[in-house]
């Protein structure tokens, strides 16, 4: 409370030399204006701030889920096979410190639209803490159970659900944890760029308008739903670790 307290201290001081600046009362009474009336539509480019979240949020899921569908079998195909990991390390390793916001002239030549194209940013910016954290939790596995499940002459398939999985789901989870946050900070980047709809977007199309309140009202939007998705994630990891321990 002290510290939410000094925050809007600091926030009120510095709306007095800007007075551009809302403070934040005002900027309190433009959320509720705005939360009023959410999901009105009164042109393609002048929507109410809930269709712009739930596109955002649409666009995060599936290039997100795009990235866990294929980061997370060619992480454990890194970390359980030496030639593979050896052949795509150089690669992922040019290509992982790449800014986001360079994938997207790519993603409009690729797809020649701007909503594949976000996606297209979202999924090749999330994929790579998916990939590095699962095959480091595979590479981690002691190489004692190998040995036994060769021993015990067990399948691959057996080895993989036995194994390796239960061993690298904390790192697994992680990196699921990190893609995500990495997907929620993209996307508004993305669509600032990009344009259309969602969330970014329409910061930017408020900042264009000089309605400053409603800027802030999104930047606390967004940090609002990255924190409910990062908790939901928590308690994710929380029941998935508690049945793998009770079982």
């Amino acid at each position: 409370m002290i510290g939410i307290a000094l925050f809007l201290f600091g926030w009120t001081l510095l709306s007095q030399y800007r007075p551009s600046l809302p403070n934040p009362w005002v900027t309190f009474l433009s959320a509720v204006d705005l939360f009023a009336h959410p999901f009105y539509v009164e042109s393609a480019n002048d929507q109410g701030i809930g269709w712009n979240i739930l596109s955002s949020l649409g666009r995060v899921g599936t290039g997100f889920g795009l990235a866990a569908l294929i980061g997370i079998p060619l992480g454990f195909i890194i970390g359980r096979v030496k030639f593979m990991q050896a052949m795509l390390s150089p690669i992922i390793s040019i290509l992982r410190p790449v800014s986001p916001l360079a994938w997207l002239p790519i993603g409009m030549v690729v797809f020649q639209a701007a909503n594949p194209a976000s996606i297209w940013v979202i999924f090749i910016s999330s994929i790579w803490p998916i990939i590095l954290n699962t095959s480091a939790g595979v590479s981690q596995v002691p190489q004692d159970y190998l040995n036994v499940a060769r021993v015990l002459r067990l399948s691959e398939w057996k080895v993989f659900t036995k194994i390796l999985l239960p061993a690298s789901l904390p790192y697994l989870l992680t990196g699921i944890r990190l893609s995500v946050g990495v997907a929620w900070l993209v996307i508004v980047a993305a669509e600032m760029v990009s344009g259309g709809k969602g969330i970014g977007f329409w910061v930017w199309d408020e900042y264009q308008n000089s309605q400053y309140a409603h800027i802030i009202v999104g930047i606390f939007v967004v940090g609002v739903l990255g924190l409910i998705i990062e908790q939901l994630l928590i308690l994710i990891t929380k029941l998935i670790s508690r049945g793998e321990t009770t079982s």
